[in-house]
């Protein structure tokens, strides 16, 4: 979970000068010749990145030397942007609880214009029930009030990510958990019911994880909503290709994708195989091309694209991306090369 800046910061002249000297010992590896050529491969409407920075795996590749995570969480945006093919990112902290406005802009305010943020939002939205984990405390196990309540998703959670990201903004996630929600078409009606009532103006993006909520009724109510259905590679979910198979096109434009764990495989499995994410150790080449393989169609029809990986997904997300990267833009000059009719 990564950790912002403090909103406080300004009414203290010493944590200022903390946090400038944070910022500036966490310091952007040399970009790799291969990552700029990529980079200058593939289309700006394209961007690629991880869901998160804070990752002391990452020396070497995105940071210049070694630091903490809760130093990468609070200085590290701005050397994880700093590399050629990280174009956006997951803001994680969004999800757990509701963020302030001065909070998202003080993301913002450490990346470039063409920086993108896919934000998880409040979970409280998303999920039926609350799990039986400790950190939920007395709610452990209850039904959510909030469950699709879009009063509040439009009232308290929605705002602040508008005004503090402003532009930067890409999409804003709704995470649905595994799930029951009532049955696919119980589930299609009310989350219809609640996108309908979100402000208009920013890219919202439904993710399931329950495979049986997926389907007409599901994909009906996004397009009328004007939403779009985040694609995911996730254990207990269809591919990416045959998620879009089963959805109106509407509901991938933009292309939002999510390239977590491959089928079957287990999170708390992938986090121990994989820990500390400093290098691929279980390259996924079916998966990759899967992903590769709908980016390039959504750049064909002039769609853009939102692409976000796991570590878990092979081991390390930003080796993970530089792979999809030359993937994705050998299929679009393969297209492009491609006689006419």
């Amino acid at each position: 979970m990564s950790e912002g800046a403090d909103p406080q910061a300004p009414l203290f002249p010493g944590l200022v000068g903390a946090r400038a000297r944070g910022a500036a010992a966490v310091r952007p590896a040399p970009p790799a010749p291969e990552a700029v050529t990529l980079a200058a491969r593939l289309p700006p409407t394209i961007r690629l990145g991880g869901m998160s920075w804070s990752y002391p795996g990452w020396a070497g590749s995105v940071y210049a030397g070694a630091a903490p995570a809760r130093e990468l969480a609070r200085h590290g945006l701005p050397a994880y942007a700093a590399h050629p093919l990280l174009r956006t990112v997951e803001i994680d902290r969004s999800f757990y609880d509701p963020l302030t406005a001065d909070a998202f802009r003080a993301y913002a305010d450490q990346v470039t214009d063409d920086f993108r943020f896919v934000v998880k939002a409040h979970e409280d939205c998303t999920i039926e029930r609350f799990p039986t984990h400790a950190r939920y405390g007395q709610r452990r196990g209850q039904a959510n009030p909030r469950f699709l309540d879009g009063a509040y998703a439009a009232e308290q959670v929605v705002p602040p990510i508008v005004e503090g990201l402003g532009t930067k903004l890409g999409a804003i996630l709704w995470q649905c958990p595994p799930q029951d929600g009532g049955g696919a078409f119980a589930f299609a009606r009310r989350l219809g019911q609640f996108l309908r009532r979100l402000p208009r103006g920013p890219t919202y993006a439904v993710e399931l994880r329950t495979a049986a909520l997926l389907g007409p009724a599901y994909g009906d109510a996004l397009a009328e909503a004007g939403a779009v259905h985040c694609h995911n590679v996730w254990t207990a979910m269809p591919s990416p290709r045959q998620q879009a198979r089963l959805l109106p096109a509407a509901t991938r434009r933009p292309l939002v994708m999510r390239w977590l764990l491959r089928w079957g495989d287990p999170y708390e499995s992938a986090q121990a195989r994989f820990d500390p994410f400093d290098r691929l150790r279980e390259e996924d080449v079916v998966n990759r091309r899967e992903v590769a393989g709908l980016v390039t169609r959504a750049h064909q029809h002039g769609v853009p694209a939102l692409v976000t990986v796991d570590n878990k997904a092979e081991g390390c997300a930003p080796q993970s991306v530089v792979q999809l990267a030359r993937v994705i833009a050998d299929r679009i000059e393969a297209t492009a090369a491609e006689p006419r009719p």
